[in-house]
């Protein structure tokens, strides 16, 4: 076993939230060693972002990749009733008067390579076929890790600090007990890829398309580089396996039975393969403890009706990585030291859950709720492109309200 220096910070996890904290320490100075089991390119779904990453791919120093990747550009997402009317699109250029507005549909292996090496081009120390299996410990204090190669040796690192952004493998919040399933978020994913499937003209082209299933869930429709589309079905596990449990043949199941996406996928080719997960919607019920911190995945995911997964990591990673620049600069880094990261990232999540929940209401309809309070239209889109970080209560006020009201329409003909 092969012992190694120590470092101000060990990153698990080379993902978005994972590469973004690196990248940020390494930008304060910081020694900054990330460890990453998968070589990378590899597959990974959230392949739509939210405007408001623009401001953390500024930070990063990526917004160039980003503008030559020929990645199509979302200017919108729209909504299609069970019946196949669609919404009218909520252009984020409306409300937002700045290059924000306009964003991209990715694909997240190389994306997500690049996110690396940038990390690794800003000074941060990159180890990728590494797996963390065990932590070193003082007491309750996280002090380092030990990882092993693909060959079966082993290093031991130290560090005062370790972030754990292994996303849905949770590594400390499965270890410490802390991850807890949303119980009204209780949703699986189906989903697969198509060529030559239709898009929506001009403007609209690389619009996010969210297609209702009656009272059960919905079809994502996210169009990609190389004339490829990805596209989801998301309900509930008893409701997709109700029939059989052959993966495709319940995709195309739900497929025919959405008016709007079988419409767009019939001139396309499946070209596959045809992927599932499930536990969608978790957190951990701590954020931090003497020594580490959780970061995107890896503290909580919320249900991706929104898309806001790559964002959540972004600010998570940026949240985490000043914070812990700020702990080292006054001494040891406790638990204390994210407190303010805590109280942040629960106030976006409680915020996106939100919109979620009235998104999975089954009389709710946005068309419907902008109708009776037009003036809260900014306000959405601000949640719906994620400027969160923001006085939003009268606008979930009035979702509140609106989700109360009696008498409302429950097969939700409107968008």
């Amino acid at each position: 076993m092969a012992a190694k220096a120590s470092y101000d910070a060990i990153v698990i996890g080379g993902g978005p939230a994972g590469a973004t904290t690196a990248t940020v320490l390494a930008q304060h100075g910081r020694r900054v060693l990330l460890l990453e089991r998968e070589p990378f390119p590899r597959y990974h779904i959230g392949e739509s972002l939210m405007p408001y990453t623009w401001f953390s791919f500024e930070r990063l120093g990526v917004l160039d990749w980003l503008k030559q990747s020929g990645s199509p550009r979302k200017h919108s997402v729209q909504f299609v009733s069970i019946n196949g009317q669609v919404s009218q699109p909520f252009y984020f250029f409306e409300t937002i008067k700045h290059e924000c507005a306009s964003t991209w549909q990715i694909l997240r292996s190389d994306f997500d390579a690049m996110m690396l090496e940038n990390a690794a081009a800003k000074g941060a120390e990159i180890h990728q076929g590494s797996a963390v299996r065990d932590l070193l410990m003082d007491g309750d204090r996280v002090v380092g890790v030990q990882a092993y190669d693909a060959g079966g040796g082993r290093a031991t690192y130290r560090a005062k600090v370790v972030v754990d952004a292994t996303g849905r493998d949770t590594l400390l919040a499965g270890r410490l007990g802390w991850k807890q399933r949303d119980p009204d978020l209780n949703k699986i994913a189906i989903f697969t890829y198509f060529t030559g499937a239709l898009r929506d003209p001009g403007l609209d082209e690389g619009a996010t398309t969210v297609a209702y299933i009656p009272g059960k869930g919905w079809f994502w429709y996210i169009p990609l580089l190389n004339d490829t589309v990805s596209v989801g079905v998301v309900a509930e596990h008893d409701y997709l396996y109700r029939d059989t449990r052959d993966q495709e043949e319940i995709f195309r199941r739900e497929a025919e039975g959405c008016h709007w996406i079988r419409d767009h996928l019939a001139p396309g080719t499946h070209v596959g393969p045809t992927r599932v997960t499930g536990e969608f919607s978790y957190r951990a019920t701590q954020a931090a403890g003497d020594g580490f911190c959780l970061v995107g995945d890896a503290f909580s995911f919320l249900d991706p009706v929104f898309s806001s997964g790559v964002f959540l990591a972004l600010k998570s990673g940026e949240l985490a990585a000043d914070a812990i620049h700020a702990g080292l600069d006054g001494g040891m880094i406790t638990a204390s030291t994210f407190d303010g990261y805590t109280r942040d990232m629960h106030h976006v999540l409680a915020s996106f859950r939100q919109l979620v929940m009235a998104f999975y209401d089954r009389t709710f309809s946005f068309g419907e709720f902008i109708g009776a309070y037009p003036d809260l239209r900014p306000q959405l889109v601000d949640a719906l492109v994620g400027n969160v970080f923001k006085d939003l209560g009268p606008l979930f006020d009035a979702l509140r309200t609106f989700s109360q009201q009696p008498n409302r329409s429950t097969d939700r003909v409107g968008a």
